[in-house]
């Protein structure tokens, strides 16, 4: 396990710099942020003030080796429209996206694992047929027309539901912003969640129901059920704990997948969170904002990576972390 969790960080400080280096190529090929922060009218003296004031007067090489020589000491820089820490931007806006991508992820294993496993367990009835037809509409539907669709029907046509925003948050632990304690914020929060968690849904339920049609074929089931063991033990212990395996990994990853692009819901919804703040910054070419939201997302991505590894090894003790080479 130590072994496994050394090589894991040695490999995420390389993924983390190949990552800052790529987007300051990228934010820089892009254009130039002076032309966006500065007024039009302004002369030739005021402009150059500004670039220096930025650090936009060095070379980019220069400009990348100032960030990580503050990286190092937690500072990954200063915005450049809000004039303060860029980290601390990302995390002001963190608990927004994080009680978003939450309750959609709950939402889809709610639903997801129970619904694929009825499809799996009766796969030629209509309930089955219809899962799997609703599956598909999941899939296909593009994020951005379900939140528009829902805020149509929901907000505008019913008047149930509110179309944007985050609505009243409440201090969890004295310290964290939460939406879901209070039924205003949940009126709020029903939506955006609810169309970040229909591809979730839809991916968890052809995974359960594939691995619970599976796992019925296996011997395993086949003699438990010559046992004389209920229908509900096979189901309970024999099948849905035996995919759990790969369902776990998935969740874990598409978690990830939730945080690092709740971007378009973030929009639709003018939900304020993370993705909400990269468009903006993207808008102006706020690069210390834009870098410091990527390396966030990657530093979560790789946590989330490792926790999905130990849990596996849990639910299948064949696995051994430490022989493990990815």
């Amino acid at each position: 396990m130590l072994v496994f969790i050394i090589r894991r960080s040695l490999q995420s400080v390389v993924v983390l710099l190949v990552m800052s280096l790529l987007v300051f190529v990228g934010v820089f090929a892009v254009g130039n942020p002076i032309d966006i922060l500065i007024n039009p009218q302004a002369d030739q003296i005021d402009r150059e003030r500004a670039i220096a004031a930025l650090g936009l007067d060095k070379p980019l090489w220069a400009q990348y080796l100032t960030f990580l020589r503050g990286a190092l000491g937690g500072d990954l820089g200063k915005s450049f429209v809000h004039s303060t820490s860029a980290l601390g931007l990302i995390l002001e806006r963190m608990p927004a996206t994080m009680e978003l991508a939450l309750a959609a992820m709950l939402i889809a294993i709610v639903l997801g694992i129970p619904l694929g496993l009825w499809a799996g367990l009766k796969p030629d009835g209509i309930a089955g047929r219809s899962i799997m037809a609703g599956s598909i509409l999941g899939f296909s539907l593009p994020t951005f027309w379900v939140g528009l669709m829902l805020i149509m029907v929901f907000s505008v046509m019913l008047g149930w539901l509110p179309s944007n925003g985050r609505g009243p948050t409440v201090q969890l632990f004295g310290m964290i912003p939460v939406s879901f304690l209070s039924v205003e914020g949940w009126r709020h929060l029903i939506m955006p969640a609810t169309n970040l968690a229909l591809f979730n849904l839809a991916l968890l339920i052809r995974l359960t129901r594939a691995g619970a049609h599976e796992a019925l074929l296996q011997d395993y089931v086949k003699f438990a059920r010559a046992k004389g063991l209920t229908n509900t033990r096979v189901i309970g212990v024999h099948v849905l704990r035996n995919i759990l395996i790969p369902i776990v990994t998935v969740i874990g990853l598409q978690f990830g997948a939730l945080i690092g692009f709740a971007i378009v819901t973030e929009s639709v919804f003018a939900w304020p969170g993370m993705g909400k703040l990269l468009i903006d910054s993207i808008g102006v070419l706020d690069r210390p904002v834009i870098v410091a939201y990527l390396l966030v997302i990657v530093t979560i991505f790789i946590l989330i990576n490792l926790l999905v590894d130990v849990l596996y090894s849990a639910l299948d003790p064949r696995v051994r972390l430490s022989e493990n080479k990815g």
